[in-house]
């Protein structure tokens, strides 16, 4: 015995005592148990893994978690653990087998958990010809239970015939009854063999009662559902009879004349209507429960949902359209412009095709923002499509209805939403369609943005004509380049370029920081941000072509503020200073590291054009002991590769111009390295920044730290134009740079540039490299060749 199981000179045994919810343990029956309640998990932790016995009485109510003593039966079965699996949950799963009966005289303790003394039932020993009756009635009632439950394995009547005794018998049928914990517990209690027979025989009868009654009940529901369908089927031939005498019945205005009502409603074009009519007529002829039936008839909804001839009327007071544009959005000269033309032309013409216009531009800039602004101002309704990611060129054209959940493509989709034929329907992000073996999605968008064609568009569901030409389509990408010529050909593209630093202090003053302030619940002057500060969070926790990241900044102020409001730690009205930024957003992001990185020859600050706008871009380039060998690194594109060949080509053929020795070549290998390695670069304005810093390094003359450049070199020494000029600027003038260098040809590109960028930097253009060294270097190139170093000189 193990402590907590004693037995006294009475005969009486102290036993732990484990509560059962929903079932009975029977002596001789095997029954898996979770244990989970904290006061049985502490009892399975304390008993003997050599001798584990328990005591298990039922609860009474189910629903207890903690029950007393009152809760619990007391009559209980001692049982022996056989198998336990402790759970990464905390929980064990256990094996128990029934022992014995036995009668509970009182309990001993409750914690942890209840220890009982308890007095044995003996097992009652005797055998009659009554009993021998009633075990075999029990057996044939047994089989016919499982009769009626075809789901139990094959062979489980067999097992009845080799249990001899009547009591073990009785236990295990009852053990595997789902009945009530009552009726079970009846079972356990009977004093006698010859009562637990009887009381199994009533609860095993009982039970088949119930199937008996289930089993007919379900018969005649399937009998009702036959006659349903005799039913429905005599209603179609009456149907057809009274057709054919000329008569209508009262059941054919149903849904169907409903749908047919609607089709008219929605003034459809006289070859859609046909097509409408072939389909009702159709729809008329399917039975409801046909698959066919629910196609056509979802086919005619969409038919009698899209506004075929509804449409908004422009509001064409350009006065307005001014007003709501700049109010929204700072600068966007060029985009307001094109507006106000087409608003222009529309008041002069009253028929006029929607333009397709294309926003290219960094992120944050305000593209898809700014044509909602479109929306509104023209009074229309507004719809946006992702393209971003869309592979299918089904989500453009729509699935064609033999396949199952088929449906229309997101412009009809958008049409239907919108309700007008003559929404403002935004293409989002239409420069990161995909292309694999689903299709070409960019091929479809073809039709959808050529105004020849789009009036006459055919969406694969609808397979019939829809006109999109009144439709204002707003296409909005990042770049141009990754846009098929022929899709871009269609569209009219407007550069949305990135803002300057003054530009982005004005979009936080007047629409970033009241629309924070308002979302986080502050009132307008409830802090003060000074001009200084607001430009110090944007100089140095900030550095991006548009204001997102900016709004976010904002955002996060606003929160700190509202933090220090709550805590009863903030000043109403108080001054945010810069010490009070670092604390909001944590230490300065970005660092005007211009100077430092050209500390050294051979390192020159280049300025590039990327998806996210302009920035600049340091050329590394080194020596080393060798035979001539070029080493390029940084993640470089093939016309970068061959722009810095250019560059080497053209100092060897102009070695002693340069002040350079003509034979460097020949004792020296070059490295030439982009900083950023894991970002892929490319393209030819790199070749005049690539030339500098070469030169740099094989006269050993510094390249200015406030310079940057950018142009594409020939072997000739020419330097050529370039694009992103204005994007390239503000790069550099959100980096500290003072002197920008720019071929001649790119002139032109100037009154592109902001006028605060033109007076904040100078600008320098030049027609040959020749021009390019004066500006670039700190001094002037030696008179004689410089002899280069034998020993290898490492930029870092």
């Amino acid at each position: 015995m193990t402590e907590t199981t004693r037995k006294s000179k009475a005969g009486v045994v102290g036993l732990p005592i484990l509560p059962l919810r929903n079932n009975v343990l029977y002596p001789g029956v095997v029954m898996p148990l979770v244990i989970g309640r904290p006061k049985s998990l502490k009892l399975f932790k304390d008993l003997s893994k050599r001798e584990e016995f328990l005591g298990i009485l039922t609860q009474k109510d189910a629903e207890t978690d903690e029950p007393s003593p009152s809760d619990l039966y007391t009559i209980g079965t001692t049982a022996r653990v056989l198998n336990r699996v402790e759970q990464p949950d905390g929980s064990i799963h256990v094996a128990v087998q029934g022992v014995s009966r036995f009668r509970l005289t009182r309990f001993l303790s409750n914690d942890p958990y209840y220890v009982a003394e308890v007095t044995p039932i003996p097992d009652e020993e005797t055998t009659s010809v009554e009993l021998e009756a009633l075990a075999h009635s029990l057996k044939d009632l047994a089989r016919e239970l499982i009769s009626y439950i075809p789901e139990l394995p094959i062979g489980t009547a067999e097992v009845l015939d080799q249990i001899d005794s009547p009591q073990r018998l009785v236990y295990l049928i009852l053990a595997n009854l789902s009945v009530p914990v009552q009726d079970k517990m009846r079972v356990l209690e009977s004093k006698s063999v010859e009562a637990s027979l009887h009381e199994a025989a009533r609860i095993v009868g009982h039970q088949i009662e119930v199937l008996k009654m289930t089993r007919k009940i379900q018969s005649q529901i399937k009998g009702e559902m036959t006659k349903d369908q005799r039913e429905y089927l005599l209603r179609q031939q009456l149907k057809a009879i009274e057709k054919e005498l000329g008569e209508v019945s009262g059941e054919e205005r149903d849904d169907i004349d409903d749908l047919q009502e609607r089709v008219g409603k929605a003034r459809l074009p006289e070859n859609v209507q046909k097509v409408a009519d072939k389909e009702l007529k159709r729809l008329r002829n399917i039975q409801p429960s046909s698959p066919e039936h629910t196609v056509i008839r979802t086919y005619l909804e969409w038919l009698a949902d899209l506004p075929w001839e509804k449409e908004t009327v422009d509001n064409l007071d350009i006065e307005n359209a001014r007003r709501v544009l700049n109010e929204r959005h700072y600068d966007l000269e060029k985009v307001k412009k094109r507006i106000l033309e087409y608003l222009a032309v529309s008041k002069l013409r009253n028929e006029m095709k929607g333009p397709i216009l294309c926003f290219v531009g960094p992120p944050g800039v305000g593209k898809t923002s700014l044509a909602r602004s479109i929306a509104d101002a023209l009074g229309r309704k507004y719809y946006r499509a992702a393209l971003g990611g869309v592979h299918d060129e089904a989500e453009i054209r729509g699935h064609r209805r033999t396949y199952i959940g088929s449906m229309p493509g997101k412009l009809i989709q958008g049409i239907k939403n919108a309700g007008t034929k003559n929404p403002v329907i935004v293409l989002d992000e239409i420069d990161k369609l995909g292309r694999d073996w689903r299709g070409d999605p960019t091929s479809a968008m073809l039709e959808v943005l050529d105004p020849e064609q789009n009036d006459t568009f055919q969406d694969h569901y609808l397979n019939v004509p829809y006109d999109l030409s009144k439709v204002l389509f707003i296409t909005t990408a990042n770049t141009r380049d990754t846009i098929p010529p022929p899709l871009l050909d269609r569209m009219e593209v407007l550069e949305l370029s990135g803002y300057t630093h003054e530009e982005k202090l004005q979009i936080a003053r007047q629409h970033l920081l009241p629309k924070q302030v308002k979302e986080h619940g502050l009132q307008p002057d409830h802090f003060e941000l000074t001009d200084a500060v607001l430009s110090h969070l944007i100089a140095n926790h900030t550095r991006e072509a548009g204001v997102r990241n900016l709004d976010r900044a904002l955002a996060s102020v606003c929160r700190g503020i509202a933090v220090k409001t709550v805590e009863g730690t903030w000043e109403f009205g108080a001054a945010v200073s810069k010490k009070m930024v670092s604390e909001f957003l944590g230490p300065e992001r970005f660092e005007r590291e211009v100077a430092e990185r050209t500390e050294v020859p051979g390192v020159a600050t280049g300025l590039a054009w990327t998806a996210t706008g302009g920035d600049i871009l340091f050329i590394e380039a080194s020596r080393m002991a060798g035979d001539g060998k070029l080493k390029l690194t940084g993640q470089l594109g093939e016309v970068m590769k061959e722009s810095a060949q250019i560059a080497v080509s053209y100092i060897r053929t102009r070695a002693a111009e340069l002040s350079i020795d003509k034979d460097f070549y020949k004792t020296n290998d070059l490295h030439i390295h982009l900083p950023a390695g894991a970002t892929p670069k490319d393209g030819p304005s790199a070749g005049v920044t690539l030339f500098t810093a070469l030169v740099s390094l094989l006269t050993g003359i510094r390249v200015r730290g406030d310079v940057a450049m950018t142009g594409e070199i020939t072997l000739r020494g020419n330097v050529l134009p370039v694009g992103g000029i204005k994007d390239k600027v503000l790069a550099a003038q959100r980096a500290g740079i003072k002197t920008v260098i720019l071929p001649e040809k790119n002139k032109k590109d100037m009154m592109d540039v902001p006028d605060s960028a033109k007076k904040a930097l100078k600008f320098k253009f030049v027609r040959r490299v020749e021009e390019l060294l004066p500006l670039a270097l700190e001094s002037a190139l030696p008179q004689t060749p410089v002899t280069p170093a034998t020993e290898p000189t490492v930029v870092n």
